[in-house]
Protein backbone atom coordinates (compact mmCIF):
# COMPACT_ATOMS: atom_id res chain seq x y z
CA UNK A 1 0.00 0.00 0.00
CA UNK A 2 1.62 3.45 -1.08
CA UNK A 3 2.20 5.59 2.04
CA UNK A 4 1.44 9.24 2.30
CA UNK A 5 3.84 12.19 0.56
CA UNK A 6 4.19 14.65 2.84
CA UNK A 7 2.21 18.01 1.88
CA UNK A 8 2.83 19.55 -1.77
CA UNK A 9 5.06 22.72 -1.09
CA UNK A 10 3.72 26.46 -0.83
CA UNK A 11 4.33 27.14 -4.29
CA UNK A 12 2.52 24.07 -5.35
CA UNK A 13 -0.43 24.78 -3.54
CA UNK A 14 -0.59 28.42 -4.18
CA UNK A 15 -0.20 28.39 -8.03
CA UNK A 16 -3.22 28.88 -10.12
CA UNK A 17 -5.06 25.28 -10.97
CA UNK A 18 -4.03 25.62 -14.93
CA UNK A 19 -5.26 22.30 -15.61
CA UNK A 20 -9.22 22.34 -16.76
CA UNK A 21 -11.45 19.68 -15.51
CA UNK A 22 -13.23 17.14 -17.86
CA UNK A 23 -15.98 18.94 -20.81
CA UNK A 24 -18.73 16.73 -19.03
CA UNK A 25 -19.21 16.20 -15.71
CA UNK A 26 -21.78 13.03 -14.90
CA UNK A 27 -21.25 10.18 -17.98
CA UNK A 28 -18.88 9.98 -20.74
CA UNK A 29 -20.49 10.35 -24.78
CA UNK A 30 -18.77 7.89 -25.85
CA UNK A 31 -17.32 4.41 -23.85
CA UNK A 32 -14.20 5.82 -24.17
CA UNK A 33 -12.30 8.88 -24.59
CA UNK A 34 -9.24 10.56 -25.21
CA UNK A 35 -7.71 13.98 -24.14
CA UNK A 36 -3.92 15.09 -24.10
CA UNK A 37 -2.83 18.39 -22.02
CA UNK A 38 0.16 20.22 -22.11
CA UNK A 39 1.05 21.59 -18.44
CA UNK A 40 3.30 23.95 -17.65
CA UNK A 41 5.82 23.78 -14.33
CA UNK A 42 3.91 23.74 -10.93
CA UNK A 43 0.39 22.67 -12.61
CA UNK A 44 -2.15 21.55 -10.38
CA UNK A 45 -5.83 19.75 -11.10
CA UNK A 46 -8.57 20.50 -9.30
CA UNK A 47 -9.95 17.66 -6.91
CA UNK A 48 -12.21 15.76 -8.71
CA UNK A 49 -14.36 12.28 -8.40
CA UNK A 50 -15.64 11.24 -11.43
CA UNK A 51 -18.00 7.59 -11.88
CA UNK A 52 -15.58 6.48 -15.11
CA UNK A 53 -11.73 5.07 -14.82
CA UNK A 54 -9.11 7.20 -16.18
CA UNK A 55 -5.72 6.43 -17.42
CA UNK A 56 -2.72 8.47 -17.13
CA UNK A 57 0.30 8.93 -19.36
CA UNK A 58 2.95 11.08 -19.60
CA UNK A 59 4.49 11.64 -22.97
CA UNK A 60 7.23 13.90 -21.36
CA UNK A 61 7.43 14.90 -17.51
CA UNK A 62 6.32 13.19 -14.56
CA UNK A 63 2.66 13.72 -13.73
CA UNK A 64 1.59 13.30 -9.48
CA UNK A 65 -1.10 12.52 -8.76
CA UNK A 66 -2.72 11.60 -4.29
CA UNK A 67 -6.20 9.46 -3.38
CA UNK A 68 -7.22 8.67 -0.12
CA UNK A 69 -5.12 5.64 -0.88
CA UNK A 70 -1.62 7.69 -1.14
CA UNK A 71 0.79 9.20 -3.06
CA UNK A 72 1.64 8.60 -6.83
CA UNK A 73 3.62 9.45 -9.73
CA UNK A 74 4.06 8.60 -13.27
CA UNK A 75 7.49 8.68 -15.24
CA UNK A 76 7.32 8.82 -18.80
CA UNK A 77 7.58 4.54 -19.14
CA UNK A 78 4.87 3.85 -16.60
CA UNK A 79 1.26 4.92 -16.35
CA UNK A 80 -1.55 5.78 -13.58
CA UNK A 81 -4.78 3.66 -13.31
CA UNK A 82 -7.80 5.68 -11.52
CA UNK A 83 -10.32 3.64 -10.16
CA UNK A 84 -14.09 4.63 -11.13
CA UNK A 85 -15.34 7.10 -7.83
CA UNK A 86 -11.75 7.70 -6.83
CA UNK A 87 -11.36 11.58 -5.36
CA UNK A 88 -8.13 12.21 -6.47
CA UNK A 89 -5.89 15.90 -7.37
CA UNK A 90 -2.99 15.83 -9.87
CA UNK A 91 -0.35 18.34 -10.56
CA UNK A 92 3.35 18.09 -11.70
CA UNK A 93 6.48 20.18 -10.46
CA UNK A 94 8.07 20.07 -14.14
CA UNK A 95 6.33 21.01 -17.74
CA UNK A 96 4.30 17.76 -18.32
CA UNK A 97 2.79 16.72 -21.64
CA UNK A 98 -0.07 13.69 -20.63
CA UNK A 99 -2.90 11.78 -21.81
CA UNK A 100 -5.96 10.99 -20.02
CA UNK A 101 -8.01 7.88 -21.49
CA UNK A 102 -11.68 7.94 -19.79
CA UNK A 103 -13.22 4.53 -20.04
CA UNK A 104 -16.73 3.71 -18.85
CA UNK A 105 -17.42 2.18 -15.47
CA UNK A 106 -19.01 -0.80 -17.26
CA UNK A 107 -15.88 -1.46 -19.35
CA UNK A 108 -13.17 -1.69 -15.99
CA UNK A 109 -14.34 -4.85 -14.76
CA UNK A 110 -10.98 -6.12 -16.01
CA UNK A 111 -9.23 -2.86 -14.27
CA UNK A 112 -7.42 -3.42 -11.03
CA UNK A 113 -10.12 -2.29 -8.27
CA UNK A 114 -7.81 0.44 -7.08
CA UNK A 115 -5.54 3.15 -8.14
CA UNK A 116 -2.18 2.04 -8.96
CA UNK A 117 1.09 2.35 -11.15
CA UNK A 118 1.32 0.13 -14.61
CA UNK A 119 3.55 -0.74 -16.45
CA UNK A 120 3.43 0.59 -20.46
CA UNK A 121 4.36 -1.57 -22.87
CA UNK A 122 6.19 -0.85 -26.17
CA UNK A 123 2.47 -1.98 -28.01
CA UNK A 124 0.64 0.56 -25.93
CA UNK A 125 3.35 3.58 -26.01
CA UNK A 126 2.69 3.09 -29.25
CA UNK A 127 -0.76 3.06 -29.69
CA UNK A 128 -0.82 6.48 -27.30
CA UNK A 129 1.27 8.15 -29.44
CA UNK A 130 -0.69 7.28 -32.48
CA UNK A 131 -3.53 8.25 -30.92
CA UNK A 132 -2.26 11.62 -29.89
CA UNK A 133 -1.02 12.60 -33.61
CA UNK A 134 -4.96 11.68 -34.72
CA UNK A 135 -7.48 14.53 -34.59
CA UNK A 136 -8.99 15.32 -31.54
CA UNK A 137 -12.45 14.18 -30.72
CA UNK A 138 -15.22 16.98 -30.71
CA UNK A 139 -16.32 18.66 -27.93
CA UNK A 140 -19.76 16.41 -27.85
CA UNK A 141 -17.29 13.19 -27.19
CA UNK A 142 -17.74 12.18 -31.21
CA UNK A 143 -15.18 9.70 -32.19
CA UNK A 144 -14.02 8.53 -36.12
CA UNK A 145 -15.12 4.57 -35.98
CA UNK A 146 -11.40 3.47 -36.38
CA UNK A 147 -10.70 5.87 -33.70
CA UNK A 148 -13.22 4.34 -31.88
CA UNK A 149 -12.28 0.65 -32.22
CA UNK A 150 -8.49 1.98 -31.61
CA UNK A 151 -9.62 2.68 -28.04
CA UNK A 152 -11.24 -0.56 -27.42
CA UNK A 153 -8.21 -2.35 -28.44
CA UNK A 154 -5.89 -0.10 -25.90
CA UNK A 155 -8.81 -0.64 -23.03
CA UNK A 156 -8.27 -4.50 -23.58
CA UNK A 157 -4.24 -4.04 -23.63
CA UNK A 158 -4.20 -2.10 -20.50
CA UNK A 159 -6.28 -4.45 -18.65
CA UNK A 160 -3.46 -6.67 -19.13
CA UNK A 161 -0.71 -4.50 -18.10
CA UNK A 162 1.52 -5.22 -14.82
CA UNK A 163 0.52 -3.69 -11.92
CA UNK A 164 2.47 -1.97 -8.96
CA UNK A 165 1.29 0.02 -6.05
CA UNK A 166 3.26 3.30 -6.47
CA UNK A 167 6.19 4.07 -8.67
CA UNK A 168 8.02 5.83 -5.61
CA UNK A 169 6.04 4.78 -2.46
CA UNK A 170 6.86 6.28 1.01
CA UNK A 171 7.09 5.28 4.76
CA UNK A 172 4.97 5.10 7.56
CA UNK A 173 7.69 4.31 9.44
CA UNK A 174 9.64 7.64 11.25
CA UNK A 175 12.85 6.17 11.60
CA UNK A 176 12.55 4.85 7.74
CA UNK A 177 10.69 7.98 6.49
CA UNK A 178 13.77 10.64 7.57
CA UNK A 179 16.73 8.45 5.28
CA UNK A 180 13.91 8.65 2.91
CA UNK A 181 13.85 12.78 3.20
CA UNK A 182 17.75 12.55 2.96
CA UNK A 183 17.95 10.98 0.12
CA UNK A 184 14.76 13.83 -1.25
CA UNK A 185 16.96 16.99 -0.10
CA UNK A 186 20.01 15.06 -1.56
CA UNK A 187 19.91 12.15 -4.28
CA UNK A 188 23.46 11.96 -5.16
CA UNK A 189 24.14 11.24 -1.74
CA UNK A 190 26.27 8.23 -2.20
CA UNK A 191 26.66 7.01 1.98
CA UNK A 192 25.92 3.30 2.43
CA UNK A 193 23.37 2.04 3.79
CA UNK A 194 25.31 1.14 7.00
CA UNK A 195 26.77 4.68 7.61
CA UNK A 196 22.86 5.97 7.21
CA UNK A 197 21.64 2.87 9.64
CA UNK A 198 24.19 4.75 11.78
CA UNK A 199 23.58 8.28 11.77
CA UNK A 200 19.84 7.77 12.85
CA UNK A 201 20.80 4.71 15.52
CA UNK A 202 19.73 1.63 13.82
CA UNK A 203 21.85 -0.89 12.15
CA UNK A 204 21.96 -1.87 8.43
CA UNK A 205 19.55 -4.91 9.00
CA UNK A 206 16.91 -2.99 10.73
CA UNK A 207 17.06 -0.04 8.18
CA UNK A 208 16.54 -2.74 5.14
CA UNK A 209 14.27 -4.77 6.93
CA UNK A 210 12.11 -1.93 7.48
CA UNK A 211 12.56 -0.54 3.08
CA UNK A 212 11.43 -3.99 2.10
CA UNK A 213 8.47 -4.12 4.10
CA UNK A 214 7.29 -0.68 4.22
CA UNK A 215 8.47 0.52 -0.13
CA UNK A 216 8.13 -3.41 -1.18
CA UNK A 217 11.32 -3.01 -2.53
CA UNK A 218 15.49 -2.39 -1.35
CA UNK A 219 16.02 0.96 -0.49
CA UNK A 220 19.05 0.65 -3.02
CA UNK A 221 16.19 0.65 -6.03
CA UNK A 222 14.35 3.01 -4.29
CA UNK A 223 17.45 5.29 -4.10
CA UNK A 224 18.14 4.48 -7.91
CA UNK A 225 13.90 5.41 -8.58
CA UNK A 226 14.28 8.67 -7.11
CA UNK A 227 17.28 9.84 -8.99
CA UNK A 228 16.00 8.29 -12.29
CA UNK A 229 12.83 10.84 -11.40
CA UNK A 230 14.82 14.00 -10.37
CA UNK A 231 16.27 13.32 -13.85
CA UNK A 232 13.79 13.10 -16.08
CA UNK A 233 13.17 16.84 -16.19
CA UNK A 234 17.17 17.87 -16.27
CA UNK A 235 17.14 16.08 -19.30
CA UNK A 236 14.33 17.43 -20.94
CA UNK A 237 15.63 20.88 -19.39
CA UNK A 238 18.28 20.16 -22.32
CA UNK A 239 21.43 19.26 -19.79
CA UNK A 240 23.25 16.93 -20.92
CA UNK A 241 24.14 13.25 -19.70
CA UNK A 242 27.60 13.94 -18.13
CA UNK A 243 26.14 16.74 -16.05
CA UNK A 244 23.09 14.97 -15.01
CA UNK A 245 25.19 11.74 -14.31
CA UNK A 246 27.49 13.68 -11.89
CA UNK A 247 24.88 15.56 -10.23
CA UNK A 248 23.26 12.66 -8.80
CA UNK A 249 25.94 11.21 -7.70
CA UNK A 250 27.43 8.89 -10.30
CA UNK A 251 31.14 8.73 -10.55
CA UNK A 252 30.76 7.95 -14.75
CA UNK A 253 28.41 8.83 -16.97
CA UNK A 254 28.11 4.98 -18.14
CA UNK A 255 26.49 4.18 -14.78
CA UNK A 256 24.36 6.30 -14.70
CA UNK A 257 23.12 4.83 -18.45
CA UNK A 258 23.12 1.82 -17.20
CA UNK A 259 20.36 2.66 -14.24
CA UNK A 260 18.15 4.64 -16.83
CA UNK A 261 17.80 1.93 -19.14
CA UNK A 262 17.67 -0.76 -16.75
CA UNK A 263 14.68 1.26 -15.20
CA UNK A 264 13.09 2.60 -18.58
CA UNK A 265 13.86 0.29 -21.35
CA UNK A 266 16.03 3.25 -23.05
CA UNK A 267 18.92 5.51 -23.30
CA UNK A 268 18.86 8.75 -21.98
CA UNK A 269 19.25 9.94 -25.14
CA UNK A 270 16.81 7.94 -26.91
CA UNK A 271 14.15 9.42 -24.10
CA UNK A 272 15.29 13.09 -24.90
CA UNK A 273 15.04 12.80 -28.50
CA UNK A 274 11.42 11.50 -28.29
CA UNK A 275 9.13 13.81 -30.22
CA UNK A 276 6.59 15.82 -27.55
CA UNK A 277 3.50 17.36 -29.10
CA UNK A 278 1.83 20.04 -27.32
CA UNK A 279 -1.36 19.89 -28.97
CA UNK A 280 -4.44 19.90 -26.58
CA UNK A 281 -7.70 17.86 -27.21
CA UNK A 282 -10.89 18.48 -25.31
Amino acid sequence: MPKSRPQATTTTRNVLQHVSPPPFADTLPVPVYFRTEHLPSHARYPTMRHPWGEFVYSFSGITEVTTGEGYFLSPPHMGLWIAPGTEHVGFNHAETVHCSVYISRELCSAMPAQTCAMMVSPLVRTMLEHLRALPPAGHDGSESPSRARLLRVLVDLLSTCATTGSYLPHADNPELNTVLQVFHDNPADNRPLAELAAAFHMSERTLMRHAQRELGMSLTEWRARLRLVSALPLLQAGRSVESVALDLGYATSSAFIGMFRRLTGTSPGKFVARPVNHQISE
